[in-house]
């Protein structure tokens, strides 16, 4: 079965049940309401009865007796309009009927009235002379009466059932009519309801076929905040990540096909070389005093080779977590010194100038090995985008750790090439993908992924045309993560 069909019998089911209940109640209400009026309107016959036909003496202050007169003229009054009363005297004889009413009262119920209490009967079935036996059932009033103090006489009054039943059969046929009126509405409402609930959910699953099909631009919209809301700005920001996931890996599979290219390009390049060598050296093509430059070359050549793997294979262990650390308390000063003196002749053949400003004996809490890689690459990144420039290091103790920063004055990079420049195979300078130094787009992320593994963190500012600055932190012995990553 549909769903909505479902929600349109559960809503009608409990609009039918609520006003079945209410209408049960109504009725109830009403019936006790109905005979309630009807017992006071027989109180009223009653006293105004007794009123007219009730005889004192004045002078001695006694009850004397009721005018027969008076009662008939009310029995014939009343008769009209199916009211029957009789009275009783003290000693329980019955001295007037209208009609042969002949109502029976129960010992108990003499005591009740001999203390004051009004008797009312539902439904009782007094003899009476009437022709129609459906009047044979009547509700009933039986009434004391006092005077100074002593009970003088006792009324019972009735009126046919039927009387009352005729106003409640009334009732309930508009009631019914009501309640079919009702019904029809509560249909048409239980559908609308049923369709405004259904009909977000057909949009939800029109959109999730869009999205099956490939299409991450489609969007749900939202008015309300229940469940069927909440579940459109779920589903809006499930269609939003896989939006930017899909961006995200078109970018990746772009970078990587270039990658793949300049490396293609990167790997041909020095093995062309070097096969070109060997053949020669095979061949005696090459004169003896040249042999030892073309062992250089191919010496040159093989270790590009190798950063270019070693990169690739360092950065999937890093991402994945496969490395392992081993974090211990060392000089810094040292370490760069030793970088500065490396990189002397690199920045001597572009012009540069390289520049330490490290405090001797500064000790950092890091994995040497890492430490070392992370300073290379973002020192080697520099020099490669300098020329004629300076470069700067410097190290400072910070809270909680130590910060270092290397700064240069090149080509610096645009607000777009910051973001990106932790991104796989992105290089902020694509003509120098060919670089002796072998530049594959994996630097970077490297540095970046090695930082985090420390608990550090990294931050970029640069300007276009004015350089470039890296700040690391990397946090003490108390703050670094507890474990070693594996």
């Amino acid at each position: 079965m549909k769903l909505l069909y479902r929600l349109m019998i559960a809503f009608f089911t409990v609009i039918i049940t609520l006003m079945a209940v209410l209408s049960l109640a109504f009725i109830n209400v009403t019936n006790e309401t109905m005979y309630r009026n009807t017992w006071n309107q027989l109180k009223t016959y009653s006293d105004s009865l007794v009123q007219d036909a009730i005889r004192y003496d004045t002078v001695n202050h006694k009850f004397r007796g009721f005018e027969n007169q008076a009662l008939l003229s009310n029995a014939a009054l009343l008769s009209n309009q199916h009211v029957h009363f009789a009275i009783f005297d003290v000693s329980q004889k019955q001295t007037f009927a209208s009609n042969g009413f002949a109502p029976q009262i129960s010992k108990s119920d003499w005591k009740k009235l001999g203390k004051g209490k009004t008797i009312y009967l539902r439904i009782t079935r007094p003899q009476i002379n009437v022709r129609n036996s459906e009047h044979s059932a009547m509700t009933e009033v039986i009434r004391p009466y006092f005077y100074h103090k002593k009970l003088i006489a006792v009324v019972s009054i009735a009126t046919f059932v039927s009387v009352v039943e005729e106003n409640m059969h009334q009732l309930k046929i508009n009631l019914a009519v009501a309640f079919l009126i009702a019904t029809l509405v509560a249909l048409i409402i239980s559908y609308i309801m049923a369709r405004s609930i259904t009909g977000r959910i057909d949009r939800l699953r029109v959109a999730t076929r869009q999205v099956a099909k490939g299409n991450y631009q489609v969007k749900v919209p939202v008015n309300g905040k229940d469940e069927v809301d909440d579940l459109a700005r779920s589903f809006n920001k499930m269609t939003t990540a896989l939006r930017e996931s899909d961006q995200e890996i078109r970018r990746q599979e772009e970078r990587r096909r270039k990658f793949l290219a300049d490396a293609a390009h990167e790997m041909r390049t020095p093995l062309t070389t070097i096969n070109g060598l060997l053949e020669g050296l095979q061949y005696d093509a090459i004169p003896e005093e040249d042999r030892k430059h073309s062992l250089e070359l191919m010496r040159n050549d093989t270790q590009r080779l190798i950063r270019l793997v070693n990169d690739n294979l360092d950065y999937e262990k890093i991402r994945t977590n496969q490395i392992s650390m081993d974090r211990k308390l060392f000089d810094c000063s040292a370490v760069l010194t030793n970088l500065k003196e490396q990189f002397a002749k690199r920045a001597s053949e572009k012009g540069d100038t390289l520049e330490l400003d490290v405090p001797d004996g500064l000790l950092v809490y890091a994995d040497y090995d890492r430490f070392v890689q992370i300073m290379f690459n973002i020192i080697q990144n520099a020099i490669q985008f300098t020329d004629e420039g300076l470069i700067k290091v410097t190290a400072r103790k910070a809270k909680h750790g130590c910060e270092f920063k290397i700064s240069d004055n090149g080509i610096g990079m645009t607000d777009e090439q910051l973001k990106n420049i932790w991104e796989r195979f992105y290089k902020a300078d694509q003509s120098r993908s060919n670089s002796q130094y072998g530049e594959s787009g994996l630097g970077l992320p490297i540095v970046h992924e090695l930082v985090n593994l420390h608990g550090g963190k990294i931050t970029v500012k640069s300007q276009p045309k004015k350089g470039t600055t890296f700040t690391i932190f990397l946090p003490d012995q108390q703050n670094a993560p507890h474990r070693n990553a594996q």
